[in-house]
């Protein structure tokens, strides 16, 4: 694997810590393949919640791993994201490498692994890093997750995969009882989504950890390519000594469709993954071994018959939208969407979708409360200030839609 490290150029005057020069107090580490769009969204949420914070303008580093992508990613992103650093990798090396790739070049204190496929509210980072500095048994913090419809995220929070807790996720018991602390732990379905509580397991979707914790557990195993990592990292975290928490006082949108395609690849290794953790930790348990390997193989192939693979992803192309939010954001984006053959209309009883434009006047944050208000009674995009792209997802079950825009100065 040849990798290179591209420097886009720091502005004369930037955003955040330049790398050796100040005390580093936060890294944000996200891989990224071919989602260039949703990643673009995504960084000016990230932004906005750093100048947030005036301690974090100056101590910050944006790393932005990405996995040979072929869509063009960093000829997209570098010339308005000059401020943050790219890796670009020859190979895909896979989700575990790619983050430790960026935790070797993070010099914070404390340090957060994002997928490219998330929106945070401005307070993201007050939250965390205030709730990680008042305990310091800690060793890493995640967030309530919903996705692009409002539709709360079940493994925002979740419990090890033991021999039990695993039987009844593939067995679909779980699902029968999701409030049972007996038969869905895994998703620990009896703890009150909206309230604190510490964990087992934390989403590697989003993960705020602290150096400390980190330098205790290596990172991330690099033999998981992909699923289970995250697993594996929060069981070695409180191996270590350290807590998990769950901390619902702030919500990001994870649109997950896109990081987590749910093709024939994808359900293979998703269970594969699951009994590589179990080899790894539970070793002796031969019985368990093979009643999880049966069973993975059952909802595998259950799982590739009974589920549509792809479906055709949603274009607003041709659709009826409101536009709600900022309104210098709004008036950007009017009539570029009205050359592309959208019809902007003024209510929402008269839409098919609603896209929210983001700015000064109507916040990420803003956006979030409003789709995990409103979900399930419209679709949703999002469009933030400044960018040339809006995009929003459906279901976390499916890819979302991205579309490119042109803004006409």
């Amino acid at each position: 694997m040849i990798c290179s490290l591209v420097f886009a150029g720091y502005p004369k005057k930037s955003y955040f810590a330049k790398p050796f020069q100040h005390i580093v107090i936060l890294s944000v580490i996200i891989v990224n393949y071919n989602v260039k769009f949703f990643l673009e969204q995504c960084l000016c949420s990230v932004r906005k919640s750093i100048l947030q914070q005036k301690e974090l303008s100056s101590a910050s580093e944006i790393i932005v791993v990405d996995n040979h992508s072929t869509d063009g990613s960093l000829e997209w992103l570098s010339p308005a994201f000059s401020e943050i650093h790219f890796i670009k990798n020859e190979t895909n090396t896979g989700f575990s490498a790619a983050c430790n790739q960026g935790l070797k070049k993070a010099t914070g204190k404390y340090l957060l692994f994002l997928n490219p496929d998330t929106i945070l509210p401005e307070n993201f980072f007050q939250v965390c890093i205030s709730f990680l500095e008042s305990n310091q048994t800690a060793g890493a913090v995640g967030v309530r997750m919903i996705d692009g419809a409002g539709n709360f995220l079940k493994e925002s929070k979740r419990g090890f995969p033991s021999p039990w807790a695993s039987f009844c996720r593939l067995s679909g018991i779980s699902s029968v009882f999701p409030r049972s602390r007996w038969f869905s732990y895994y998703y620990m379905g009896h703890l009150n989504e909206h309230q604190t509580h510490s964990v087992d397991v934390l989403s590697g979707a989003c993960m705020l950890a602290t150096k400390a914790a980190l330098e205790k557990t290596g990172g991330f195993d690099e033999n998981f390519f992909m699923y289970a990592e995250d697993i594996d990292l929060s069981y070695r975290i409180l191996k270590a000594g350290f807590s998990n928490y769950y901390l619902p006082l702030t919500t990001i949108i994870h649109f997950k469709g896109e990081s987590t395609r749910k093709d024939r690849q994808y359900i293979d290794q998703f269970y594969l993954a699951m009994d590589q953790f179990s080899q790894k930790h539970m070793p002796g348990n031969r019985f368990f071994h093979s009643i999880l390997r049966t069973a993975v193989r059952v909802r595998s192939g259950i799982a590739k018959v009974g589920q549509p693979i792809r479906k055709e992803i949603p274009n607003s192309k041709g659709s009826k939208i409101v536009l709600e939010g900022d309104a210098n954001s709004a008036r950007e984006v009017l009539r570029p969407l009205e050359l592309m053959g959208i019809k902007i209309v003024s209510t929402e009883e008269e839409s098919d979708k609603i896209l929210f434009c983001e700015g000064p006047g109507f916040p990420f944050k803003k956006i979030i409360e409003f789709i995990d208000k409103k979900k399930g009674r419209k679709r949703f995009r999002i469009y933030a200030a400044g960018s040339r792209s809006f995009v929003g997802s459906d279901s976390s079950e499916e890819p979302g839609e991205a579309i490119s825009i042109q803004i006409i100065k």
